[in-house]
């Protein structure tokens, strides 16, 4: 699936929705909104306690949480790339450690 800004569905989605579609879907959660609405809904925890279904933030652009992907397992997990679309990456890769902000749990 490509990534579109404000995009919900396969023709094109972002981060935040395609996260809300995977809670929605897989864990029947209702959380949704921009990324940076999302971390305050959550409750904090660390890299090391990571589960499958949590959620991990990253401050990538500005001041204020800008993308959020869900936690699969072996440092994985999967999110909507603008430059990949829906993707799997893992939080060991450079990029994703540098912009890193907060893991939380619903």
């Amino acid at each position: 699936t490509p990534y579109k800004d404000f995009g919900t569905d396969e023709n094109g989605i972002d981060c935040s929705g395609f996260t809300s579609k995977i809670l929605s879907r897989v864990y029947g959660s209702r959380l949704s909104g921009p990324s940076y609405t999302m971390y305050p809904k959550t409750n904090p925890i660390s890299k090391e306690e990571l589960k499958e279904g949590d959620l991990i933030f990253f401050t990538i652009y500005g001041d204020k949480i800008s993308h959020v992907g869900v936690y699969l397992k072996d440092k994985k997990f999967v999110h909507a790339s603008v430059k990949r679309g829906v993707t799997i990456n893992s939080l060991e890769e450079a990029y994703y450690q540098k912009y890193y902000t907060a893991s939380g749990r619903l």
